[in-house]
């Protein structure tokens, strides 16, 4: 049986992998097994954070809210519950802007929930 080489599309191949580990600390950028290794583990955190980012924000924001619903003498989850009453749908990340960005009108509303609690 005659010898077969990789030719080109072998030297394609692995110059993409390298190409994607340009960056790498020591030989993870230069060798080709190290490399591919590498990037495979990479690929796979990117793909893992991408849906771990969402998570991470929706924490960020229940926190902000919390911090200023606390301010305006309320806790997250009696704020959250008022808002409902009070048939007020701002998702999580519009109040947690308001409670950074515009304080006035984010203790209207924690009025507006505190009412719609004692009704």
């Amino acid at each position: 049986m005659p010898r077969v080489k990789g030719g080109y599309v072998a030297r394609r191949r692995r110059k993409k992998v390298l190409k994607l580990a340009k960056g790498y600390f020591g030989s993870k950028h230069l060798l080709f097994k190290s490399a591919q290794g590498q990037v495979m583990k990479s690929l796979l955190y990117a793909y893992r954070d991408r849906r771990q980012k969402k998570r991470d924000f929706r924490k960020l924001w229940i926190t902000r809210i919390n911090a200023a619903a606390r301010m305006n003498g309320l806790s997250y989850s009696r704020l959250m519950h008022g808002l409902k009453l009070a048939e007020i749908n701002v998702n999580r990340k519009i109040l947690a802007d308001l409670a950074v960005n515009d304080a006035e009108a984010f203790a209207q509303l924690a009025e507006k929930a505190k009412s719609s609690l004692n009704a």
